[in-house]
């Protein structure tokens, strides 16, 4: 029985988005949410949904801050 590799395109374009999300909190200057939304970018490789909870949770941070 083969084993799959790859993800599914579906998650890998939540992957990207949550990486892309993360390069943009690192570029204002965010270091705080850059680190969370990378860490979720990775966790989602094992875990679907990961990414957009993390990003999310940092938009409602960042709208009640």
């Amino acid at each position: 029985m083969p084993t799959q590799t790859k993800g599914s395109s579906l998650g890998n374009i939540a992957i990207i988005s949550t990486l892309v999300d993360a390069a943009m909190a690192l570029r204002r200057g965010e270091h705080w949410a850059a680190a969370l939304l990378l860490g979720a970018a990775a966790l989602s490789t094992r875990v679907s949904g990961v990414g957009v909870v993390a990003s999310v949770l940092v938009r409602l941070l960042r709208r009640f801050n």
